[in-house]
């Protein structure tokens, strides 16, 4: 991370780095269907509550990879 990044945005910040180390690793088309899988699998697990703690950051994980991947 940048030293100039603030404790509250850490998180974000290493989530992003994350999406972008795998957009190098696998390319854009790649990303999109992970992304896409990715989605799938946490709309499933967010149908059950105990699920849900798992399925709603796994969905936002998956449109971020999605956006990266797009654009």
């Amino acid at each position: 991370m940048k030293q100039g990044t603030t404790c509250l945005l850490a998180p974000f910040v290493a989530l992003w780095n994350f999406t972008a180390k795998i957009f190098e690793l696998t390319g854009r088309l790649v990303a999109i269907i992970i992304g896409f899988v990715l989605m799938i699998v946490g709309v499933i697990l967010t149908l059950t509550i105990i699920g849900a703690i798992i399925g709603i950051p796994l969905i936002v994980f998956a449109v971020m990879l999605m956006w990266r991947g797009l654009f």
